[in-house]
């Protein structure tokens, strides 16, 4: 197939306006402006304000989970949740991971350890996690990715074994929801986010969802209410607090929350009908581990050998096309240990995040499923282009 029509070989891009990836919702502007208009009356801001308090007491209803904890963004939160629970020394996490979840370890002062990944559900392999444990590891840090969850029922087991704490980072998995509840009540604690990217955004921010009172207690005073109703009882404190502005967001969305589920679910009915005559070397992700997903991410993996392609090099293809997908996690964060982990290496190779949220129709779903299929008929000339 010629690849004279593609804008990387000079032709008009095929999308007038950009696809990008992330949820990106945003109440309209006559509910929006309500919203602030309540904040500019009452001039309170900050410092667990009334929108605060009602989104904290929502969250805690909607995911069933005796506290909420909110917080500036999810790495702050993590951060608190971190120092609530006094980890130290080690703390296995998931090799193929977000590495906002390893910085906010390193800025603990805590050791990451590197865990390998199931191929196909992209979690912890739970069967090489025991392995991983010994008197230096304080925790295990699960990751609920992609709208899936791990095997959450095993890892409770092994971390009351072994008497270490378990943590769950599922800015992927607000909403979902298991044979045994929904996604929030599991382990110590679990750490949502409020971004742009996620179902339930803010613009920015994030919580803390726990059962534990006395975790619950830590982390406020780690994240400070200064003068309001607990005393503080740490040293330590980090200015994590989400302001008015954020919780007016977060509290409108969260009312949208079962509308951009099922417009989530939509354009993912649109992705398996467009690819469902298959495309070579690419592989649709199935969020596992959950009966109900928020399909908020449409990932696929690229075999580069089968499609032609890198995946690297097939998202400069599509840049090209206005169509902006994103690698599955910025960067391989375990690459440069000597561990042997093979299936988070080939992941951190091929996967790919493609446009699903707000701003994207089903008719522009139709468009890109043809466009990568046309991108893999014509691999050999664009990759023979690219290497000349």
């Amino acid at each position: 197939m010629s690849f004279s029509s593609f804008a990387l070989t000079g032709a008009p891009p095929l999308f007038r306006h950009p696809l990008f990836c992330g949820q990106n919702r945003f109440p309209d502007r006559a509910r929006y402006r309500d919203a602030f208009s309540g904040i500019f009356e009452r001039q309170y801001y900050n410092n667990n304000g009334p929108l605060h308090e009602q989104l904290e007491a929502r969250l805690q209803a909607f995911l069933g989970v005796r506290h909420v904890i909110c917080t500036s963004n999810a790495m702050l939160g993590l951060l608190v949740a971190i120092d609530a629970l006094q980890l130290h020394g080690r703390v296995i996490v998931p090799a193929f991971v977000h590495p906002g979840v390893i910085q906010a370890l390193r800025w603990a002062g805590l050791e990451p350890v590197w865990c390998e990944v199931d191929e196909h559900t992209h979690h912890l392999d739970t069967r090489q996690v025991i392995a991983l444990i010994d008197e230096r590891v304080s925790a295990i840090l699960a990751v609920n990715a992609w709208g899936g969850a791990c095997d959450i029922g095993r890892l409770q087991q092994i971390a009351d074994t072994q008497g270490i704490r378990l943590i769950f980072e599922s800015a992927h998995a607000f909403g979902c929801t298991l044979p045994t509840g929904r996604v929030g009540g599991f382990g110590d604690a679990e750490i949502f986010s409020f971004h742009a990217d996620m179902i339930l955004g803010a613009g920015d921010g994030g919580c803390i969802a726990t059962h534990d009172d006395e975790l619950a207690l830590r982390a406020r005073s780690i994240r400070p209410s200064y003068g309001l109703e607990q005393p503080v009882r740490i040293v330590r404190v980090a200015n994590a607090r989400l302001s008015e502005a954020q919780a007016a967001i977060a509290l409108m969305n969260l009312d949208d929350f079962p509308a951009h589920q099922a417009h989530n679910r939509m354009l993912r009915t649109a992705y398996i009908r467009g690819l469902s005559s298959g495309i070579e070397g690419l592989t649709l992700y199935e969020p596992s581990g959950v009966i109900q997903s928020n399909w908020q991410h449409l990932i696929v993996t690229i075999d580069q050998q089968a499609y032609g392609l890198s995946r690297d090099r097939l998202i400069d293809v599509l840049a090209a096309e206005k169509v902006y997908a994103r690698r599955g996690f910025p960067q391989g964060v375990h690459l440069g240990t000597e561990a042997n982990l093979p299936n988070a290496s080939r992941l951190h190779a091929s996967c790919l995040e493609l446009p699903l949220g707000a701003h994207v129709t089903t008719a522009d779903i139709e468009q890109l499923c043809e466009l990568l299929a046309r991108i893999q008929r014509a691999a050999p000339g664009l990759r023979s282009r690219h290497d000349s």
